[in-house]
């Protein structure tokens, strides 16, 4: 089946067109080369269980420290955690232990996106990398998400008594304000529905004083740039509950506007000379006016990078595939298994990919986006940590792909991730927007 007022060899034609077969990193010259002319280049995936998007963005990533300079990495993943593999990797703290104990840390569900063996190789590279630079041109690896909301507010405390004992009042406001409520963020949030009383002016406060106690004028101090961030995140994510638990579908964008915006507070951070690699799903780093999100008044990081720092270059890499196995969960704080992705569905962007190319490819999309694939509607597969392979026209992002990606890469046939360790109970219970279960 065809678009409408598209011939199906018009589109087949296309994509040979734009394809270069993915056998080896020196494939991706092509993307590496574009990279060299930005400032952020943000790596996507179509699934956070799929260990093909895990390597290959791991090897893009390699290759754009190596050869393009690029400084500090940014991931979906909470603050405090990626904190402590920002310090390990850049040999800061924590050098007796090793990459698989320190992956260990990760505990909130689903563990696997980070604990796996995938993460591991890289982080292990990266350290090494850094380990023959000076500390002020080592990488460093951020976490950009918003869910850590008492972790965060532990750092903020800790970080209060040692170095501004007297502020530490605010933070226990903050603090014994959301304890009723056991540490359970939708506990909270669902009280505040019943109950017009919210936590929101206390973390608001505790933000403000924050602010004020750490910084000033060209201030690159690590554990208070920290501190800022961990307040930050606490702001954030007390909104992004109390939003979220209306079932009102704008938590995702004060999901999304925090990620961005941590985005910008790392650049300003590191200095005008840095340069961020973003590695996400692909919903939040596909430009989001190129799906069907935008109907909704939906935003993504992908679109924001672009509005807010087109002149410094933001390059947007997709994946996609046609078949294989992927790392997931049938409900939400399940163990993970290893789940069936069927074939492409007839008509999407991966059923043409697979016709036209049949083997891994990497497409570099080029100035003009007008062509009969490129600027076609299809849909688009993503798969979420919540996955049901037999629920698959749910999982099709309608996509114009000229307009989400400026490259993408194809893979035929790819298997699931390989987790560090079994997923244990959820220590607290958590929701998430799509794609992993809205």
């Amino acid at each position: 089946m065809s678009p409408a007022g598209v011939t199906r060899a018009a589109v087949l034609g296309e994509i040979h067109s734009l394809a270069r077969q993915l056998r080896s990193d020196r494939d991706l010259d092509g993307v590496v080369r574009r990279a060299g002319d930005c400032r952020f280049t943000a790596i996507g995936e179509a699934s956070h269980g799929t260990h093909e998007f895990y390597t290959w963005r791991a090897t893009l990533s390699r290759r754009l420290i190596e050869e393009q300079g690029y400084t500090w990495i940014g991931v979906e993943g909470d603050w405090p955690d990626c904190w402590r593999i920002n310090q390990w990797v850049r040999g800061q703290s924590g050098q007796d232990q090793g990459v698989h104990a320190l992956l260990a840390g990760f505990q909130r569900w689903p563990t696997w996106l980070w604990a796996n063996e995938e993460v591991a190789g890289f982080l292990d590279w990266l350290r090494t990398w850094n380990s023959r630079r000076p500390l002020s041109e080592r990488v460093g690896f951020y976490g950009l998400d918003v869910y850590s909301l008492w972790d965060s507010l532990r750092e903020i405390i800790a970080w209060l008594q040692a170095n501004q004992p007297d502020a530490v009042p605010a933070a226990l406001r903050a603090w014994q304000c959301f304890q009723p409520h056991h540490e359970d963020p939708h506990q909270y949030a669902w009280s505040t529905r019943l109950v017009p009383n919210s936590c929101e002016a206390d973390v608001v406060a505790l933000l403000s004083e924050v602010r004020s106690r750490v910084f000033s004028p060209g201030d690159h101090d690590e554990e208070a740039f920290d501190a800022v961030q961990n307040a930050e995140v606490a702001a954030n994510a007390e909104h992004y509950y109390r939003i979220m638990v209306r079932g009102d579908r704008q938590s995702w964008n004060v999901r999304d506007h925090h990620m961005a915006d941590t985005i910008d507070r790392l650049s300003r951070h590191l200095g005008a000379g840095s340069r961020g690699i973003i590695w996400e799903h692909n919903t939040h780093v596909g430009d989001a006016r190129g799906t069907d999100m935008a109907q909704d008044g939906l935003v993504n990081v992908g679109q924001l990078l672009r509005e807010r720092h087109a002149p410094d270059g933001v390059l947007l890499v997709g994946f996609a595939a046609h078949r294989g196995t992927v790392m997931a969960a049938g409900a939400w704080g399940t163990p993970e298994r290893i789940l069936p992705v069927p074939a492409a569905r007839p008509g999407s962007h991966e059923d043409f990919l697979h016709e036209a190319l049949g083997v891994p490819a990497v497409l570099d999309f080029g100035e003009d986006r007008s062509g009969a694939w490129l600027s076609t509607w299809l849909g688009h597969r993503a798969i979420g940590v919540v996955y049901h392979p037999e629920r698959e026209q749910g999982n099709y992002v309608p996509t114009r792909m000229g307009e989400r990606y400026d490259a993408l890469i194809w893979l035929e046939d790819t298997a699931a991730l390989r987790p560090l360790h079994h997923e244990g109970p959820p220590l607290e219970p958590e929701f998430e927007t799509e794609p992993t279960g809205f």
